[in-house]
């Protein structure tokens, strides 16, 4: 029995003292590393922060230079939110990692201190009196054996009450001896417990405020998040406002070139000819001149080309066919600037429709939009000042007759427009006019160099003599004239 609690006492020894050792040798140099591990953590959330800092710092200066863009002015600010939520959330993990320093790393510094001389200590008093008791226990134990010894072969009832008085004495010692042991491992247990606990009690307090913080990160960054992602869902939309801009910047400008001062009432703002406005339906008077036209020319190719030349005109009774050039006429200098112009050969009537030009044939028109629109052109009727959409094909192009040259050079018919030569067709003749006298005059026959310039008058049919720039809704185209001479192809001289 004795030899078992022995080994029983061994034992229980040997744990505690493998415990004592735990905690001295593996514990607490543990947290020692600990230690200097989590200030190596703190330095390195310290880093991560601030490197933080700097990158959303950044991101807001850039969505501030976005901010000023009309298209992504929103994106700009998102940029700036995000950079200021960020800074919120590292604001909250260095306060984390504050308290992580001041209850987990300080904590942990100051107790391992202490906590090695604490164990120190008490591992040797421990082992001091187990070894006192120890001691007392074997010296008993030997004195016990010494008197057995000596009552062998003597009276034992005077040995007896001796060996009576050390079985006490080894029995107490004994108890006392396993309840030592017993204390001891216990509180070894419990001192190795204590410290186990400390440091997950710790590091629990730490997890909740890192839970904490996370919740609060969560919090921040879901209020902002689903309207920052609907910012950025369609990179092509672009605001109304933007559009509202584009849209304006988009409206048409007339590419004519600006007319001189002595020409101003037919410069005319174009930028808002491509909305017509209303045309009421009135009569023109009908134009005396007839025999203007007499060439097939498509009125679109008209206006899309140009030609860098004059054509010379032939004679009308030869071949017929008369070849349009440059826009300005050399005959007079009021026609430079002028807008293109075209003569209606069929009358239109635009009805309800007020956004048509209602015209006789004969009619002078002037073009306010130069290119062909679906077949329509837009203009404005000269003598009426009315203004609206028309067939090209009830058109022609306007050629002023000229001034007779005196000095007998070659006179030359040219049109407003810079036109193409054309093929011949058939001329389109229209009635005379009521108010003649006699016959039709026969077509103007251009002069050549050797004709004197008393014949180069050109006679309408109404007999009245007129000068070729002072057609087409000229105010004084109603002014009689007489012939005239030019040297000089300027104005007439009367």
């Amino acid at each position: 029995m004795t030899a078992n609690m022995s080994l029983d006492h061994d034992d229980v020894n040997k744990l505690t003292e493998s415990t004592y050792k735990n905690v001295m040798e593996q514990f607490n140099p543990g947290l020692r590393n600990l230690v200097n591990l989590g200030k190596n953590y703190e330095k390195s959330v310290a880093a991560m922060t601030l490197a933080g800092k700097a990158y959303f710092d950044a991101v807001s200066k850039i969505g501030e230079t976005a901010s000023v863009s009309p298209v992504s002015r929103e994106l700009g600010v998102v940029l700036m939110e995000i950079s200021e939520v960020h800074r919120k959330v590292h604001l909250e993990l260095e306060e984390n990692f504050k308290r992580f320093h001041k209850e987990i790393i300080a904590e942990l510094e100051r107790k391992t201190e202490m906590d090695v001389k604490y164990m120190t200590a008490t591992f040797k008093r421990y082992q001091t009196e187990h070894k006192l008791k120890q001691d007392s226990l074997e010296r008993s134990q030997t004195d016990l054996k010494k008197l057995r010894r000596k009552s062998q072969g003597k009276q034992v009832t005077k040995y007896e009450i001796k060996e009576n008085e050390y079985m006490k004495t080894i029995s107490s010692r004994q108890s006392d001896m396993q309840k030592f042991i017993a204390d001891g491992c216990r509180e070894a247990l419990l001192e190795e417990k204590r410290r186990f606990c400390f440091l997950v009690d710790k590091h629990c307090m730490f997890s909740y405020h890192v839970t904490a913080f996370h919740e609060k990160a969560k919090e921040l960054l879901a209020v902002k998040l689903p309207s920052w992602q609907d910012k950025c869902s369609d990179a092509t939309k672009v605001p109304d406002t933007v559009m509202t801009m584009i849209k304006g910047l988009r409206t048409p400008v007339s590419g004519s070139p600006e007319a001189s001062p002595r020409v101003e009432r037919y410069n005319r703002n174009n930028g808002d000819s491509m909305v017509p406005p209303p045309a009421p339906q009135l009569k023109a008077q009908i134009s005396p001149l007839v025999n203007m036209f007499n060439q097939d020319a498509s009125i679109t190719s008209t206006y899309a080309s140009t030609s860098d030349h004059n054509s010379d005109q032939g004679s009308m009774e030869d071949g017929g066919s008369l070849s349009l050039s440059r826009s300005v006429s050399i005959g007079s200098g009021l026609n430079v600037g002028r807008k293109q112009r075209v003569r209606t050969i069929f009358p239109h009537t635009a009805g309800n429709n007020n956004t048509l030009l209602s015209f006789d044939d004969g009619d002078i028109i002037m073009l306010l939009i130069q290119e062909d629109k679906d077949g329509w052109l837009y203009g404005e009727l000269e003598n009426t000042r009315q203004r609206g959409w028309f067939p090209s094909s009830y058109c022609r192009p306007y050629n002023e007759p000229l001034i007779p040259n005196s000095l007998g050079t070659p006179v030359r018919c040219l049109s407003v427009a810079s036109l193409p030569e054309q093929e011949e067709e058939e001329p389109v003749l229209l009635p005379p006019p009521d108010y003649t006298d006699g016959k039709m005059s026969s077509p103007v026959r251009m002069v050549s160099s050797s004709t004197p310039s008393t014949q180069n008058t050109i006679f309408l049919p109404n007999g009245v003599g007129k000068a070729p720039f002072l057609g087409g809704g000229n105010p004084f185209a109603t002014v009689k004239l007489r012939p005239t001479v030019t040297n000089d192809r300027s104005a007439p001289i009367v």
